[in-house]
């Protein structure tokens, strides 16, 4: 009999230092102050989506390096002790300092100031004894690690490649990425990015060029909702978005794909995958900061109990209700004091146990 892997989620990349500042009455000018309505620190980079993935309770690894100044102790911190990720494949560096990125979150969009180098130790160093795990996600829109073979070690071990590709600034979507998906288990790109890489001029078009490729393919579509085809079981599903003010969208995607790997991971209908993963981006967007606003399962739990008792005559509630019936069953024997994210910074206590 195998041995079970010790891992849920393996992960790596850069993480950053974040400060989001959202609610910005105008973009900042020379010589001008411009007070925000809101601000988060947190840690940022692929700690968004380590974060994400542990509050949802998948046994999440990091390989990433860390410097050796204030920044990187706060966040190596934060990640292991309060986050419960997993960073015995990261190294810490001496005299090298924290990535950092300033992020200013605009009504209908983001603009970044960020500051960082290249660690002395790739992700494939760190990485040399690869630990067993159900599940790695990559960003294959990179091309540092297009040239990692970690993950591909990972899939040949038996994990389930999870894949996303990234915005391509000059919107050239190279073809090439549609290549390095191949014996990747899933693909979730964004409306944009699916039909630019597909070369295809509507999201069903994309998303059946998208499952000739990977087994599972998901494409993201903004207050739309999102589409997905399973080839391994023969589903295609459509589901909303569910309605929530937006006040950052920072990190949003990471939620997504976290919550598409633990529905996979545990078997769930595709229809119920992008429910979830759907819900669990909403609630992301209604709080400051990438890592600062991932739910854990005392946040879907305080959303269900707002919802699933919807008022008499309202037919738009009662939809939601309805599609959302399947969180009874998954929040069974879940008690968690009402809202665990900090507002101005890395929440002090998160309910990821």
């Amino acid at each position: 009999m195998a041995e079970e892997p010790e891992l849920d989620l393996l992960l790596a990349g850069t993480v950053f230092f974040d400060i989001v500042f959202t609610g910005l009455p105008h973009e900042p000018r020379p010589g001008q102050e411009v007070w925000t309505e809101g601000m988060g620190s947190c840690p940022g980079g692929i700690a968004n989506l380590a974060v994400a993935a542990s509050r949802l309770g998948l046994r999440t690894a990091l390989a990433s390096g860390f410097g050796d100044d204030v920044y990187a102790e706060w966040l190596w911190g934060v990640l292991r002790d309060q986050e419960r990720v997993d960073l015995r494949y990261s190294q810490r560096h001496h005299g090298e300092h924290t990535p950092v990125t300033v992020a200013l979150s605009y009504e209908d969009d983001r603009a970044f100031v960020t500051h960082g180098h290249a660690w002395p130790t790739s992700a494939g160093e760190m990485l040399a004894e690869l630990p067993r795990t159900r599940a790695v996600l990559v960003d294959v829109g990179d091309e540092a690690v297009r040239a990692e073979t970690w993950w591909r070690h990972a899939a040949a071990a038996g994990a389930l490649v999870f894949a996303t590709a990234g915005w391509d600034p000059d919107q050239q979507w190279d073809g090439r990425i549609l290549d390095e998906i191949r014996g990747c288990h899933a693909f979730i790109p964004n409306a944009v990015e699916a039909m630019g890489y597909t070369r295809t001029s509507s999201v069903d078009e994309a998303l059946v060029a998208l499952s000739e490729r990977v087994p599972l393919a998901i494409v993201t579509r903004g207050r739309d909702g999102v589409s997905g085809i399973d080839t391994t079981t023969g589903e295609r599903a459509d589901v909303p978005a569910v309605p929530v003010p937006v006040i950052d969208t920072t990190g949003a995607g990471d939620v997504f794909a976290a919550a598409v790997v633990l529905g996979t991971l545990r078997g769930w209908p595709l229809k119920k995958r992008l429910a979830f993963a759907a819900l669990c981006s909403a609630l992301a967007v209604t709080q400051v900061g990438g890592s600062l606003a991932a739910p854990g399962w005392g946040d879907v739990a305080d959303w269900w109990r707002e919802h699933k008792d919807p008022a008499d005559g309202d037919a738009a509630a009662r939809e939601v209700a309805d599609r959302y019936g399947f969180l009874t069953d998954c929040l069974r024997g879940v008690e968690t004091p009402k809202v665990r994210r900090a507002e101005a910074t890395i929440a002090k206590f998160s309910d990821a146990g």
